[in-house]
């Protein structure tokens, strides 16, 4: 689900949102969202109790945009980790939580530093199979690379197989994510190929760009999360250092992201349309690290 931002077409993108409810609530697309065309596979939106300190190994790694030889290393978050999501709304850093998700853009360093005081991992969001035209960046993207619309206003699909266009132009995103000081990234849409993008893409295409995006967020010593794209789990747990699942519970899936949990590396889920007494039984034996939010992903969040 597109986050609809506190940036200028905020407005217009929740009465979206809004009139777009009911389908989103049969698709199992998470950032696909509201669109007839999202695949049965748990897709992407936009795609958080325990006290403040993340828990985890690793170490946050420096808040350079350009990586300098070889990075220290990045963060290598356990399983079991408390967390919340926000990308709309006046952000609420107080929450007693191990790590937030919050947007590229519209959050500060200063915001990020304020969670870190607490001791709180900051994780990054980025579009990264996308195009998005409320970004800064929009005109950098060639017109080339824009396919169908994703269901979600002013989105369009990016053709992921241009990889040696698309690599400098995340590779920029990513750098304003360590630049914040953030610790890790969330790319959204990694599983484009499960959907109507106006590309003739593949599985291996999608296997080829996911890598390359978890490459550059490790090069930018950050952690990476794999949003979604639950069919390649098997082939890419290895190579992101968390999830995020969107409505797994709701589509029957859950059990597919078992490999990050016998990995010790956290799956943060969330449900937009079930209550907790009705996923928190399921998900909680499979230590997933669940919500309830709003198809806004405002401050609001109810937990196991």
């Amino acid at each position: 689900m597109v986050r609809l931002s506190r940036a200028p077409l905020a407005a217009a993108l929740l009465a979206a949102l809004l009139t777009a409810l009911p389908l989103a609530a049969c698709s199992s697309s998470d950032r696909s969202g509201p669109s007839d065309d999202a695949a049965s596979n748990g897709g992407g939106p936009d795609g958080g109790a325990s006290g403040g300190g993340a828990s985890g190994g690793g170490e946050r790694a420096g808040a350079e945009g350009e990586p300098d030889g070889e990075p220290a290393g990045w963060w290598r978050p356990t399983a079991g980790l408390d967390w919340q999501w926000q990308l709309t709304g006046d952000l609420d850093l107080e929450l007693p939580v191990d790590v937030y998700d919050i947007d590229a853009f519209e959050a500060t360093a200063e915001d990020v530093a304020a969670l870190h005081d607490r001791d709180v991992k900051v994780i990054c969001y980025v579009n990264a199979g996308a195009w998005e035209d409320f970004r800064p960046d929009a005109d950098a993207f060639p017109e080339e690379l824009l396919g169908e619309g994703n269901g979600w206003p002013g989105e369009r699909w990016l053709d992921i197989r241009a990889l040696d266009a698309l690599r400098p132009l995340l590779a920029e995103r990513f750098d304003r994510c360590a630049a914040k000081g953030f610790d890790a990234v969330e790319p959204d849409l990694l599983d484009g190929y499960q959907n109507n993008t106006g590309f003739p893409l593949t599985a291996d295409d999608q296997l080829a760009f996911n890598r390359m995006v978890a490459e550059l967020a490790h090069e930018r010593g950050l952690a990476v999360g794999l949003k979604n794209d639950l069919d390649q789990i098997p082939q890419l747990v290895g190579e992101f250092d968390f999830a995020v699942n969107e409505e797994c519970a709701a589509h029957g899936e859950c059990g597919l992201l078992t490999p990050f949990i016998e990995a010790d590396k956290p799956v943060f889920h969330v449900e937009y349309e079930l209550a907790p007494e009705e996923f928190c039984p399921e998900t909680t034996p499979l230590g997933l690290s669940s919500l309830a939010k709003n198809w806004e992903l405002d401050a609001w969040r109810a937990t196991c």
